[in-house]
């Protein structure tokens, strides 16, 4: 059977929000077992450890995904349950380029080119899901 192609972008957004987490987490663990710091070093908001740009980066960025995730997963559930996901499918392998750019410019660098091009490739991420959310609802 061949999955459509919004599951299979849902997939990887699944796979790339894993993969930005063990990044972080995997150096955390890494400072852990070997004595550099203490499993309890890192506490929410709290400057309580000073991780290299790139680990906060990382962290950032999956911190980002976790919080757009839901947003494409409640689309293309409706869409399945619906019997829609043709409205999805259409457009939702370019909504996973947009989101891997985004991630990884995301880790890349803060500077202030880079987060406009981020900012931009989010708005552009935004506006599909809007797409979707009236396309599905019938208003498009």
């Amino acid at each position: 059977m061949v999955m459509s192609p919004a599951i299979c972008a849902l997939l990887a957004f699944t796979g790339l929000t894993i993969a930005l987490a063990a990044g972080y987490v995997g150096y955390r663990i890494f400072l852990v077992l070997t004595f550099k710091t203490a499993a309890n070093s890192w506490t929410r908001e709290a400057e309580t450890w000073k991780d290299p740009a790139i680990i906060t980066r990382l962290h950032h960025a999956h911190l980002n995904c976790v919080e757009n995730l839901p947003l494409f997963a409640a689309v293309v559930l409706v869409a399945v349950v619906s019997n829609q996901l043709a409205i999805v499918d259409e457009l939702a392998m370019i909504y996973l380029v947009l989101r891997l750019a985004q991630s990884g410019i995301h880790i890349i660098s803060t500077a202030p080119a880079f987060v406009f091009i981020r900012a931009n490739l989010w708005i552009a991420q935004m506006t599909l899901l809007a797409y979707w959310v009236l396309a599905l609802c019938g208003q498009v």
